[in-house]
């Protein structure tokens, strides 16, 4: 935002440089991007001078051109070319001389001696548009007889120089979006160290309703859109151009000048932060105002032409016959302030920020008003700020207050109350400031103190700051003031130190993530918002459970995610819609998670939850084809392998893992994999089809979601150890055993493992048959065992000890038979 130096000053008894403000600005928290210096009208019309046309010929190579020769209070008389139409002897006019820079929007040129069909010209005679002060390029500008030849442009036309800050609002400090609301933290920095400095509001004293002409009457039908809505009328006005000053104030913080009442309207929302709008009060059907909602797709032509359909929740200003503005957003084609206007209705509401922010999104709208209205103005300042622009327009544009004030407040916003301890002040801010300067700046900032004790305040905090909500908000605003560079960092450091050996996450997820890049992965990483119709109907994450944004941008943006796996899979949609169909994808992020009943009355985040979780995609073909091999789909064994290689690199050991069956609606075949203990560490398998069918995936996608957190849980101090191999040889031994068709590997591996702990180093599956001559409801598994010891040769009798105690167990736990 554009904050004008010598306007500022106009509110605040302070006499420092434009750098030092800009310094004292960012130490309060309103940090200055740059500080320019600059003028009302751009180059400050350095170079032009006021001129006299001496002579006025016709150039004899053109039929439009002249020669004329022009004094411009110099030793010599100027031979210029000039080709606007009106051009005559006799004139003032304003001069280019030779080495002058001009400008035009964001670009210049330097005025040169030159030959203008054989004519040696050495200057120019300028318009209003090329020299910045006006638009008008039908011929150059003819001064006033009693011009003075010889006076500098910039002294004639007062051109003042100025410092633009360019200070930025972060979307919580709207207060601070004026340059009275920066004054106001200004004067509270500046009153701790001088309390000569006084910040001072301009007067409404000389308000006056003069008579009661042009009464109009305002109706609001949705007081939840509208809470307040305030207007008055102004008659006999006469529009025209602004005075220097009001076009000055305004060209400096680069807004173009219109008329004098757009010009008054647009100065108030700067000065104060309050948007207004001014309506032609005869173009208003019906003499009356209502403020209601139109049905959808209501025809509405805006400003500058464009017709909208309206949605149902667009709060428009209506005339007794039809729409004249969208209320706190934008203006309407036919009822705005133009020069034939004599009657000016003139608007001062507050609009819910909610239903702003949305009407703005919808019809990609963002407008000086909208910009605060969305961030939330103040709604007891109505009344005031309707009061100084109407003295204002009263001022640059005659008429009388024609009517009361019309005030539709029906809920009065009262100040959000706060109750705060001086030991916790002192205790956040790390320093004890004293309660006298902490009341100077709570008063500075506006901040009532209703009741005060030894212990602490009562303080009431005005509507307008909408950041401040809680005591530890009102800390930071005394501390933000008071001056963080005045805390001092003590010489000892008072703190109670405990170690605690936790695994790195950040190292650990930074070892996995290169892992996968290496076996051919990508890296995503998606908005952690996503579409609420995702989470529609699923058992696995019902949409109860997501966490809701209440004023969302959109549909797709509505809820945070409480799986990684649709980020994936739009990828994926991504990717394969561009013909680029075999991939493998991997993500680090949270998921979010809401359970109602959970919450406790103490704990407002009680409810919610958040998750770290690691996911992976694999979709296409593992393969491409070559002249050395065909193509290979990729599949859930492929998949099993990353997420074991996963495993094995953060120090489990996969004997001790324990996998288990599982499906669900996102997942049709899938496996479950747990800790010793039993905490759940990751699940995979083959995305469902209903599942990929609504991002538009018609391939097989295998998915797999590991709980970081969970797996981060189970870590000890793994530390990598070897040995060399051993001397003694492997055995192995295979059986070919009949079992039930549910019985599955992971359960032959455990019965194995817990029936030899020491000797049994491998379990390896190697053949499954099912079908012809087998028994019904049977399977046949070819399992092979590596069988060492580190220390000698194994002997037959050991051996054959060992096979007879496997198959007893199998036998005994899953009705195995020897086949």
């Amino acid at each position: 935002m554009n904050i004008s130096y010598n306007w500022l000053k106009k509110y605040i008894n302070i006499d420092v440089s434009a750098d030092e403000l800009s310094k004292a600005l960012t130490s309060i928290g309103l940090e200055v991007g740059g500080v320019e210096e600059v003028q009302t009208v751009k180059g400050g019309l350095e170079g032009l001078v006021i001129g006299q046309v001496l002579t006025c010929a016709t150039h004899e190579n053109s039929d439009y051109l002249h020669v004329t020769t022009v004094n411009v209070g110099g030793d010599e008389n100027l031979q210029i070319v000039c080709g606007a139409p009106n051009v005559a002897a006799g004139q003032k006019v304003v001069v280019a001389t030779v080495g002058t820079k001009l400008y035009s929007d964001n670009e210049s040129f330097t005025i040169k001696r030159t030959k203008i069909r054989g004519v040696e010209s050495l200057g120019m005679i300028c318009a209003e548009d090329e020299i910045g002060i006006g638009t008008s390029h039908d011929g150059i500008i003819v001064l006033p007889a009693d011009a003075e030849v010889g006076t500098l442009a910039k002294d004639y036309y007062g051109i003042k120089n100025d410092f633009l800050l360019e200070v930025d609002i972060t979307p919580n400090r709207i207060d601070a979006a004026s340059h009275y609301g920066v004054a106001r933290d200004l004067a509270a920095y500046y009153a701790l160290k001088n309390p000569s400095v006084k910040l001072t509001k301009p007067s409404v004293d000389a308000f006056v309703v003069q008579n009661n002409n042009l009464q109009i009457p305002v109706t609001v039908e949705n007081p939840e859109a509208c809470p307040r809505y305030s207007a008055v009328t102004i008659s006999g006005v006469t529009v025209t151009e602004s005075p220097e000053w009001l076009k000055n104030a305004l060209l400096i913080i680069g807004l173009r000048p219109i008329n004098n009442i757009v010009d008054v309207t647009n100065f108030v929302l700067h000065e104060l932060g309050q948007p207004l709008h001014a309506f032609d009060a005869d173009k208003i059907k019906g003499c009356e105002v209502r403020v209601k909602n139109l049905p959808e797709g209501f025809p509405f032509v805006s400003l500058e032409g464009t017709e909208r359909k309206l949605n149902a929740a667009d709060l428009m200003i209506c005339s007794a016959e039809k729409p004249m503005c969208i209320g706190g957003v934008f203006g309407g084609l036919d009822s705005g302030v133009t020069e034939t206007t004599q009657n000016v209705f003139l608007e001062s509401a507050y609009f819910n920020p909610v239903s702003i922010r949305k009407t703005a999104r919808r019809h990609g709208l963002n407008t000086d008003a909208s910009f605060r209205f969305e961030r939330g103005c103040d709604p007891t300042n109505t009344i005031y700020v309707l009061k100084r622009c109407a003295l204002l327009i009263q001022e640059v544009a005659g008429g009388t207050i024609s009517s009361d004030i019309v005030d539709v407040y029906p809920r009065e916003v009262k100040p959000f109350e706060i109750s705060i301890t001086i030991q916790k002040i002192n205790t956040l801010i790390g320093k004890e400031i004293g309660k006298e300067k902490i009341e100077t700046i709570l008063n500075a900032l506006e901040i009532k103190i209703a009741q005060q004790t030894d212990e602490g305040y009562v303080l009431h905090i005005p509507p307008y700051r909408v950041d401040v909500q809680r005591d530890v908000d009102v800390i930071e605003d005394i501390l933000r003031i008071y001056g963080y560079n005045n805390v001092e960092i003590g010489e000892k450091l008072m703190s109670n130190l405990s170690y605690s050996s936790k695994p790195d996450s950040h190292k650990l997820q930074h070892l996995i993530a290169e892992q996968l890049t290496a076996q051919g992965f990508n890296e995503v990483l998606n908005n952690s918002l996503t579409k609420s119709a995702y989470y529609t109907d699923l058992t696995s994450f019902p949409t109860a459970h997501s966490v809701k944004i209440i004023n969302a941008l959109s549909s797709d943006l509505s809820v945070m995610r409480q799986t990684l796996l649709f980020g994936g899979l739009e990828n994926i949609n991504r990717n394969v819609n561009r013909k680029n169909a075999d991939l493998k994808f991997y993500e680090f992020g949270n998921c979010y998670y809401y359970k109602a009943g959970s919450q406790k009355e103490s704990e407002t985040l009680s409810a919610y939850s958040e998750d770290y979780h690691l996911a992976l995609w694999i979709t296409g073909n593992k393969h491409a084809q070559s002249w050395t091999s065909s193509d290979e789909k990729s599949s859930i064994y492929e998949l099993k392998a990353y997420i074991e290689n996963i495993f094995r690199r953060l120090g489990f050991d996969l004997r001790t893992l324990v996998t288990g069956e599982f499906a669900d609606d996102l997942l049709c075949e899938a496996l479950t994999v747990f800790s010793p203990r039993g905490n759940k560490l990751a699940v995979y398998g083959v995305v469902h089809p209903k599942i990929c069918k609504v991002t538009d995936i018609d391939q097989e996608v295998y998915y797999a979601d590991l709980n970081w957190n969970a797996i981060l849980s189970e870590l000890g101090d793994h530390k990598v150890q070897y040995s060399e191999i051993s001397k003694y040889p492997e055995v192995k031994r295979d059986l070919a055993m009949l079992l039930d068709k549910n019985v599955t590997f992971a359960e032959i591996e455990k019965i194995a493992y817990e029936t030899e702990r020491k000797l049994l180093k491998k379990v390896t599956l190697f053949d499954v048959y099912e079908g012809k001559n087998m028994e019904a409801g049977k399977k046949s598994y070819a399992v092979s065992f590596i069988l060492q010891d580190q220390t000698k040769t194994l002997t037959d009798a050991q051996i054959e000890t060992i096979m007879k105690k496997l198959l007893t167990n199998f036998e005994t736990k899953l009705g195995a038979k020897l086949r």
